[in-house]
């Protein structure tokens, strides 16, 4: 399936069979290359806690594998992001601002490829972060980052998401090579992308966000 372009949707992190984190997105475009979306500073978002309200990168994992769990939500504090997730690839790439909204770096979001649904009033699209992350600066530059928590998170496999550690660093690596030869999407695209102006952050999300994960 396809979303149209001005859609509202909701792309939501899952683990496990259990929701990580929600976010409300815009649809830019949505063709063969893949699915580019709009995350606007202040939106409402959701993400799993701790009974104590903790979340999962503030306790270390052993902890949170014992733990109980609820959804909180909350307000998107981070910059507005462009996220692109191209057509059955292990990963996405992000477009960060900074404090004056203009083009700060890529980053690269390794994941599995998002598996879409579409209820009617509402769609989305869930993915498996699997944590490991690589920035890429303006001039191509970059390094690998949370190699800390994807290291200590393997040593759970009976609790991780995560599978096969070296299919992750391929993609990665992958990726990287991309970056490192200015090849697409690390080519100047979307650099300056200006959402339209009736592009409001949500201060809800929309009913149904946490309908049961399709994986």
């Amino acid at each position: 399936m396809r979303f149209e372009p001005g859609r509202s949707i909701v792309h939501r992190n899952v683990r496990r069979g259990r929701i990580g984190w929600v976010r409300p997105a815009r649809v830019v475009s949505d063709d063969d290359r893949g699915l580019l979306l709009w995350i606007s500073r202040g939106s409402a978002v959701a993400s799993e806690v701790t009974a104590a309200g903790l979340g999962m990168r503030a306790v270390p994992f052993a902890e949170w594998v014992v733990s109980s769990y609820r959804l909180a939500t909350g307000r998107w504090q981070g910059p507005p992001l462009l996220k692109f997730l191209p057509t059955g690839a292990a990963h996405s790439v992000w477009w960060f601002r900074d404090e004056q909204e203009r083009f700060a770096h890529w980053y690269v979001n390794l994941e599995e490829p998002g598996v879409r649904w579409d209820d009617g009033d509402l769609a989305g699209v869930d993915v498996v972060d699997q944590d490991l992350d690589v920035l890429v600066r303006p001039d191509r530059g970059w390094q690998w980052k949370d190699e800390d928590e994807f290291t200590e998170r393997l040593d759970f496999p009976e609790h991780y998401w995560v599978a096969d550690e070296k299919a992750v660093r391929a993609e990665g690596e992958r990726v990287i090579a991309l970056a490192e030869a200015g090849e697409f999407p690390f080519d100047g695209t979307w650099c300056d992308f200006e959402p339209p102006p009736g592009w409001a952050a949500p201060q809800e999300l929309p009913p149904g966000w946490d309908r049961p994960p399709v994986r």
